[in-house]
């Protein structure tokens, strides 16, 4: 499909992202799932370093998915919800082809974030070469980013040591991403000034992005709430209301609840925001497998689907009987979804009251500086953060 081109003078008078307020004691407002989507994109490139040291990184960075995306949720133009596109690289790792600069693409842009999560689990760190302006060049020239203006097109591209390795210097790097209208943003892994020296701060040079450091041995906040349970057990219920189809479908449905599994064995706040993702449907849709978000896509999706497909205790039922049955997982899925989002509401005003009692120590993470960049450079496209 072509892209929809929008002049630049609409979109800075049309698109807005909406985050929490920050005074104390105010209401945080639940992400809202009645929004339409718009044709409007946002496309983010993560590209880690996966080299010998970087194991406190790739830890955040599986934490920090979910409330990256949470971040680009609150977009808004003309209120409809941007379409969000994340894509995955690792480089620096010797077993990878040396012809690549180590660089290997882990995902294209994708929306499927139970796959993007799996993925962001199976990386593991392994000795070698750094070639930023390799990974660079890769992942603008590899990935299908979209030409419409209206788009934020971003990577974030995150390591040590210097950046100047490699045979396809930052320079040719940073004009292809200029080209095609995408920012770069690095992100060193220690201090700043060492960051400095080793050639990350490119800043305007990269397509005006930013330069920021952050500690990657940091552990990941985990701050237990009175809400956990219930929102642990709400996500339990809102899985029941998943109905697999097609020849694929129970493969996803069973790797809902694997992702959901490893994020809970790994940090219970990157359970607690996915959970909060998986309860807005702009943001987690899987209508390629999942029969309520097909028959919201499609209205004669029932009768259409492949009965042979389906679950064994669905492939005797009529067309007209899972019309029905999947109208009520529908209004399940509704109910349980609202209360989610209040529950999860009511968490994070509890954990920014605990904040805010704590001696704030600032170590800046991958979590807090992607989530700071989205939100100051979304505001080059008017975008307004309240």
């Amino acid at each position: 499909m072509k892209p929809l081109l929008i002049p630049i003078s609409a979109v800075l008078t049309a698109c807005f992202i909406f985050s929490e307020p920050t005074s104390e004691g105010s209401e945080k407002k639940p992400i809202s799932t009645n929004s339409e989507k718009s044709n409007t994109k946002i496309q983010a490139a993560i590209l880690l370093d996966v080299s010998n040291s970087m194991d406190g990184l790739i830890d955040q960075a599986k934490a920090q998915l979910w409330n990256m995306v949470s971040v680009m949720g609150r977009a808004k133009c003309n209120e409809a919800v941007p379409k969000i596109e994340i894509a995955l690289y690792e480089y620096g790792r010797t077993t990878n082809d040396v012809k690549q600069g180590y660089v290997k693409q882990i995902s294209s842009f994708t929306t499927d974030l139970d796959q993007l999560s799996q993925e962001l689990f199976k990386l593991t760190t392994n000795g070698g070469d750094e070639y930023c302006g390799h990974v660079i060049h890769t992942s603008v020239d590899q990935l299908n980013w979209d030409t419409s203006s209206s788009d934020y097109k971003v990577i974030f591209i995150a390591g040590n040591e210097d950046f100047l390795q490699g045979d396809i210097t930052y320079t040719l790097a940073c004009n292809e991403a200029r080209k095609k209208g995408v920012i770069v943003n690095t992100i060193y892994c220690g201090d700043r000034m060492q960051g400095i020296k080793e050639h990350w701060n490119l800043n305007a040079e990269c397509g005006s992005g930013s330069f920021s450091n952050i500690n990657q041995d940091a552990k990941v906040e985990d701050i237990p709430t009175p809400y956990d349970s219930t929102l642990f057990l709400l996500n339990q219920k809102l899985n029941s209301t998943y109905l697999a189809y097609g020849y694929s479908g129970g493969l996803n449905y069973s790797k809902q609840a694997t992702v959901d599994a490893m994020n809970m064995n790994f940090n219970k706040s990157a359970t607690a925001k996915r959970t909060a993702i998986k309860a807005n449907k702009q943001l987690y849709n899987n209508s390629e497998w999942d029969m309520v978000d097909a028959l919201e896509r499609d209205s004669s999706f029932v009768s259409k689907v492949d009965i042979k497909t389906l679950p064994d205790s669905l492939k005797n039922k009529s067309r007209s009987q899972l019309k029905q049955i999947v109208k009520e997982k529908t209004e399940e899925r509704g109910a349980i979804q609202k209360e989610i989002l209040s529950i999860n509401n009511k968490r994070e005003n509890y954990i920014a009251a605990e904040k805010a009692k704590a001696v704030q120590t600032n170590t800046p993470t991958l979590e807090t500086e992607i989530e700071k960049i989205i939100k100051e450079q979304a505001r080059r496209f008017n975008m307004i953060i309240q």
